[in-house]
């Protein structure tokens, strides 16, 4: 009796604020069950994914993989090249990428055939990492334009209380807590011994300068 062959899914979108709704539903449109359907959320600039190695390390000799796009499996021209190679020749899993027929490797077979798609492959490959590469060139623009008009990125600069002096002589002579200290600065430890750093510094300047130490 010959051996059953599975059929799988990869899925992938950028990043976890994406939606792969339309990628699932191709999936469940061509009959591809949900245990055997792996998603990542993730870039695609390399294959350190958990879900692409949970489903490669499934996959069988004459098993099929489909993809919506060629994209989907990757936006790194020579890696998906690699990748391509190792499922199909090394591990003898047939692929078919749903948006673009001709990289469906179960038909041309032939000499012809194989060469069709491998064109058809390294065009749409190098396509897909130009994107990425495009796509990061925008974001460095968009945000050095920001900068230049005074944007800033990140978390606002925690604002030190001005009892801070008084809160860390408090607790250097042990009169308060360093619970206790961090909570009336309202302050994570990290922040806290920052700021503290930062405080200690001024200070030795201001001595230096022969100012009031506090």
């Amino acid at each position: 009796m010959a051996e059953r062959k599975t059929i799988f899914g990869y899925v992938r979108v950028s990043s976890t604020e994406q939606n792969e709704a339309r990628q699932m539903e191709a999936m469940r449109r061509i009959g591809v069950e949900e245990c055997n359907i792996y998603v990542d959320k993730q870039s695609g600039k390399d294959f350190n994914r958990p879900g692409y190695a949970r489903m490669t390390g499934r996959l069988r000799k004459g098993d099929l993989l489909y993809m919506l796009s060629i994209d989907r499996l990757g936006r790194s021209y020579q890696e998906v090249q690699e990748q391509w190679r190792i499922l199909t020749k090394e591990m003898g899993v047939d692929i078919c990428v749903i948006d673009m027929p001709l990289l469906d490797t179960r038909r041309g077979k032939d000499l012809m055939g194989m060469f069709l798609a491998d064109i058809v492959l390294q065009i749409l490959s190098f396509m897909a990492e130009s994107e990425r590469e495009n796509i990061k060139k925008r974001q460095e623009q968009g945000i050095a334009a920001a900068k230049a008009k005074g944007v800033r990125f990140g978390r606002p600069e925690l604002k030190v209380p001005q009892e801070f002096p008084q809160i860390v002589e408090e607790w250097e002579r042990k009169e308060i807590s360093f619970g206790e200290a961090l909570e009336r600065c309202g302050m994570s430890q990290s922040t806290f011994y920052r700021k503290l750093k930062g405080y200690r510094i001024d200070k030795a300047v201001l001595c230096r300068r022969g100012r009031r130490c506090y």
